[in-house]
């Protein structure tokens, strides 16, 4: 029996809503912790950055589910739709925290969104997740068809800007957030060589 048969067959047993679970929990933990003040000199700032490193991790585990599956037959398929709906609820409190908690006024918002580059790449990623979360059920996958997987593909484009975000983000060149985005271009390009392989005679 393979690695991969002995690895799938407990997983099968492993329930998706554990993700939820475990996401909720750790944002409720952040939480915790900015209220026990114990999150270091600036703890708006320290919540924001934890709720976004969150949000790209779970990024990446969404994109990795396919090579996993092609390159080494884990099949962690049942997954994917947890882990992307947990990324877009981190990403969603990770906007709150910057536009009620740091920014604190709705004009500032908008004017941050325009002036700050970092912030126009991650509201663009942001937006194109928005189709992605309300179209993550069963009954849009009837409704949608085959267009539900061409929608599906702006995640594509969301991971980019959400890597690209991070790199912009913080200040100088970072070896953290350079190894999020080539992680994020790594995955994606595995998918394009994988497309774009001539079919066998």
């Amino acid at each position: 029996m393979s690695v991969a048969a002995v690895i799938n067959t407990p997983v099968r047993h492993i329930p998706a809503g554990l993700i939820y679970m475990c996401s909720l929990a750790y944002a409720g933990w952040l939480l915790w912790l900015g209220i026990e003040n114990r999150l270091g000199a600036n703890p708006v700032e320290a919540l924001e950055h934890a709720l976004g490193e969150a949000a790209l991790y779970l990024l990446v585990a969404g994109l990795v589910v396919t090579p996993l599956r092609r390159f080494a037959g884990l099949n962690l398929l049942k997954f994917r739709r947890a882990i992307g709906l947990s990324c877009f609820f981190f990403v969603v409190l990770h906007l709150l925290t910057w536009a009620v908690l740091d920014v604190q006024a709705l004009d500032r918002v908008w004017a941050d969104i325009l002036k700050r580059p970092y912030i126009t790449v991650g509201m663009a990623g942001f937006l194109l997740m928005v189709p992605l979360a309300l179209t993550s059920n069963n009954r849009s996958l009837r409704w949608l068809g085959a267009d539900w997987r061409k929608l599906h593909r702006l995640t594509y484009a969301a991971a980019v800007l959400g890597g690209m975000h991070y790199v912009m983000l913080v200040k100088g060149w970072q070896l953290r957030p350079l190894v999020f985005l080539a992680i994020i271009l790594v995955l994606l390009l595995l998918r394009v060589r994988r497309r774009a392989r001539p079919a066998k005679v």
